[in-house]
């Protein structure tokens, strides 16, 4: 019995492109719409699975959605001459209605309920000029590709970061001021120490010059009653 006819639709539909320089990952998308009013099971497949990684690689598509696939090309050596035998096939079959274990679903699948769409690989190289309008191109291509969710935790983590770096000022302002109060302490520590080292050193100074006065004052009575004695 024949296999049954797709019901997904596949965008692109024959060829996934991959644009090099193939020294880093290129991805190519492959979305896949499922236009009827049942849910559908979906695995994708290569014949170089080492050379691929595939996000996500198999699944559910509810009735009337679509998934897009990412097909991630692994860095590799580019040769013109050679042309890319690598191949993808879309494996899918409608869900049935009381599906628990998706994985067994597939084990026990009739040969007629499956049903399969093949894509080819082409690889190509730009052209300097498309290398040129591609750097210029970057930084909007990249900023265009960013969704309201990352543009959001972009910009709190902008604003968490502003506010560290205000707590950081407030801190070494802090720290700044104890400083400064610190400083006048021990400078005024060390003026009152000042302050009573010159009273004490005032108060020995007139306290020996009483005794000294008294010593002379004494001496004088000595004298003054030797000579009315004599």
């Amino acid at each position: 019995m024949a296999r049954a006819e797709q019901v997904l639709v596949l965008e692109p539909q024959h060829e996934l492109k991959f644009r090099g320089p193939f020294t880093d990952v290129v991805t190519a998308t492959l979305k896949l719409t499922n236009p009827t009013d049942r849910n559908v099971c979906f695995k994708v497949k290569t014949t170089a699975p080492r050379r691929y990684c595939v996000r996500p690689n198999s699944g559910v598509i509810d009735a009337g959605t679509s998934v897009v696939v990412s097909v991630m090309l692994q860095p590799f050596e580019y040769d013109p001459n050679e042309k890319s035998k690598h191949k993808f096939m879309v494996q899918s079959m409608l869900a049935p209605f009381d599906m628990t274990d998706m994985e067994g679903v597939w084990k026990e699948a009739k040969p007629e309920e499956l049903m399969d769409s093949k894509l080819r690989c082409t690889f190509e190289m730009p052209l300097e000029n498309d290398k040129t309008n591609e750097h210029t191109m970057l930084p909007k291509s990249s900023s265009a590709s960013l969704d309201d969710g990352e543009v959001k935790k972009i910009m709190e983590e902008c604003k968490r970061l502003q506010m560290e770096v205000q707590r950081l000022r407030e801190e070494n302002k802090q720290i700044r001021d104890d400083d400064g109060l610190r400083k006048r302490k021990v400078a005024s520590v060390a003026a009152s120490h000042s302050s009573t080292m010159v009273t004490s050193s005032m108060r020995d100074e007139g306290l020996s010059t009483r005794v000294l006065a008294l010593c002379v004052l004494f001496f004088v009575i000595g004298v003054i009653f030797g000579k009315l004695a004599l």
